[in-house]
């Protein structure tokens, strides 16, 4: 009987981290017209703020996944400490929270780092890229395409819809294992 309890927990093991693996292999859903500027890592505590800013011109798009924790983030061209009160931007997720600055906000663009309550310390990395897909307007300017717009909103959410479920399914999974092995050793 301990023989059969120490393989289904390695199975389980041996499944968690493979779910987790996928997870953060996500380079795979970056477009190539995305151009990586920067990584930074940092921590942040409970309750608290961390600022940083953003000098580069263009639309940017700002990927922050949780490593630890839950990070959530907040962005504005008008205060360069934006905040859960006072933002232009946000993405609040518990996994991978992504804005897209637009090339017409004010430089420097206050990013707000807020460590979530729910846990002491959460530890984060923030991609940022430079997205050079243009639409081309006659005056030579960026301009705002409602429809690509929404095709893109579209898009998002159902990405965004898809890791839900496979959440979803993974807790599942995993809950059901752990009734099972509870059920066994008691």
């Amino acid at each position: 009987m301990a023989t059969s309890c120490k393989r289904i927990l390695a199975i389980l093991f041996a499944f968690q981290g493979l779910l987790i693996a996928s997870a953060y292999n996500d380079d795979d859903d970056i477009p190539e017209e995305w151009l990586l500027l920067h990584v930074v890592h940092g921590q942040i505590g409970a309750g608290n703020y961390s600022y940083l800013r953003l000098n580069h011109e263009g639309k940017i798009v700002l990927q922050m996944q949780s490593l630890k924790g839950d990070a959530d983030l907040y962005v504005s061209d008008v205060t360069l400490h934006p905040s859960f009160d006072d933002y232009e931007l946000q993405s609040v997720t518990c996994g991978q929270d992504v804005v897209h600055v637009p090339a017409h906000f004010r430089r420097p663009v206050g990013i707000g780092i807020y460590g979530h309550p729910s846990h002491l310390e959460s530890e984060f990395e923030i991609k940022v890229f430079y997205d050079q897909t243009v639409v081309e307007s006659p005056f030579g300017h960026d301009s705002y395409n409602p429809e690509d717009m929404e095709i893109r909103r579209n898009h998002f959410h159902s990405k965004e819809d898809e890791s839900q479920d496979e959440e979803s399914v993974f807790w599942t999974i995993l809950i059901g294992i752990l009734k099972l092995i509870l059920e066994i050793l008691f």
